[in-house]
């Protein structure tokens, strides 16, 4: 028997279940875990974990619903797995049926991905009459979840940002005057595949512009590509505000440098985080999300551009981010917060200091060797960066598992994934690219 279903039978005092169905049948389970007001986490991926953990030691009762990644689930404190519908209509419907069938009044909703954000935000009203939320409206966190609209709002309100073009056609894009490099990235990332997973595709030269153009043009709408100006250098020249707002009051928050990314190219995710003072990214950061009146989890990613010695926007997003975690140490447990705050219970008013670190290792492992070999990054250099405190993104001593499953896991997953997209791209483009048949 494994971890996750002993500990429901131990709360709930009858065996538990692994599908949506078997839930349905079985209304009983949930009669422990309803006592104290629990929380169901949208994703299943380590930001999820992190979640799971957060409000698991405190004795909140979690479930998840994960998608295609699923290593949340083995935590030993998630109570439940349900897998989560694709579309978005069917979710909103699929969460208040299991929340009305189960009795999940006052249950805290945890989105993992921008689309989970956006969903709550757009159809908030509706999930609030059984689950807490702690949201801002559609019309604000459209303003994240949109790049064009990030853009342009941030411009609005004084901050600045890396040079974007919003090509109708490719006859603008042949015509386009830019230099380069540049990046191709989707305004937003509904669909999954390789443009949206990757989050951009740099670009050397005009000669390839075209081309890359028209493949991502198989995968997204054309008028959701960007092309935007690539600010120099990597990971030591990102850095990120993260907080938890209430109508745009930032109560606990803390700004970090995203030191070492992977791929170290161009990095999909952070491997390497520290806490950093950054006065320019928190006053940059904190104006925006008082202007917007924002409430919920924010992290508001910049770049310096050392060529005008700005901190220029790039990204803003709307939910648990990897790297939180880092910041427990200091005394912000950004998840436990959240639940709080939906709770409208208090939440204390932190920001945490210079000096505490994050490391996800599988990645970070690979990246540093790159940096090594590269002879950017020395050895003992890199192993002086894992003094403590250091904060582990999955490895922990009292839920094991999850550490020992996520290579093997994530490899099955990302191959699922690459198949699913490839068998996609291949209908996509056959569909595209067919001679039309006569009528």
């Amino acid at each position: 028997m494994n971890k996750e279903v002993d500990i429901a039978q131990r709360c709930a005092g009858t065996s538990s279940i692994d599908t949506a169905q078997d839930l349905m049948r079985n209304p009983a389970l949930a009669t422990q875990e309803k006592k104290i007001p629990g929380a169901v986490v949208l994703g299943g991926d380590y930001r999820a974990l992190t979640v799971v953990r957060s409000l698991g030691r405190r004795g909140i009762p979690v479930w998840v619903f994960p998608e295609q990644q699923k290593i949340a689930t083995k935590s030993r404190y998630a109570l439940r797995q349900i897998p989560l519908p694709a579309d978005e209509k069917q979710q909103v419907e699929f969460l208040l049926g299991v929340g009305q069938r189960y009795g999940l009044d006052g249950w805290v909703l945890f989105p993992t991905e921008d689309t989970h954000a956006a969903m709550l935000a757009r159809h908030q009203t509706k999930l609030a009459s059984r689950f807490k939320l702690a949201t801002s409206s559609s019309e604000i966190v459209e303003v994240a979840y949109d790049k064009r609209l990030t853009y342009r709002t941030a411009q609005e309100f004084g901050l600045h940002t890396p040079v974007t073009y919003y090509p109708r056609d490719r006859r603008e894009v042949e015509l386009l005057h830019c230099s380069f490099p540049v990046i191709l990235k989707p305004a937003i990332k509904e669909a999954v595949n390789r443009f949206t997973r990757e989050k951009a595709w740099p670009i050397q030269d005009r000669a390839s512009l075209v081309a890359t153009y028209d493949l991502a043009c198989l995968l997204v709408d054309p008028s959701l590509i960007m092309i935007q100006e690539l600010i120099p250098g990597g990971g030591e020249a990102q850095f990120s505000y993260g907080a938890i707002c209430e109508k745009g009051r930032p109560l606990a928050s803390v700004v970090a440098r995203r030191t070492r990314q992977y791929p170290v190219d161009f990095g999909r995710s952070s491997s390497f985080v520290e806490t950093v003072e950054a006065p320019a990214v928190e006053e940059a950061a904190r104006h925006l999300l008082e202007s917007l009146s924002y409430t919920g989890l924010m992290e508001a990613e910049f770049k310096y551009d050392s060529r005008d010695q700005r901190y220029k926007l790039l990204d803003l997003n709307p939910r648990v981010w990897g790297w939180h975690t880092l910041t427990r140490p200091g005394g912000i447990d950004f998840p436990y917060f959240m639940w709080r705050l939906a709770q409208q219970l208090p939440v204390p008013e932190i920001r945490v200091q210079a000096g505490y670190r994050w490391v996800r290792m599988t990645t970070d492992l690979p990246a540093a060797v790159r940096e090594i070999l590269g002879g950017r990054l020395s050895v003992a250099s890199y192993l002086r960066s894992l003094r403590s405190p250091l904060e582990h993104a999955v490895l922990a001593t009292d839920d094991p598992l999850p550490f020992l499953l996520e290579v093997p896991m994530l490899s099955v997953a990302r191959l699922a994934q690459r198949l699913s997209e490839f068998r996609r791209g291949t209908d996509l483009a056959t569909t595209k690219l067919a001679p039309a048949r006569h009528r």
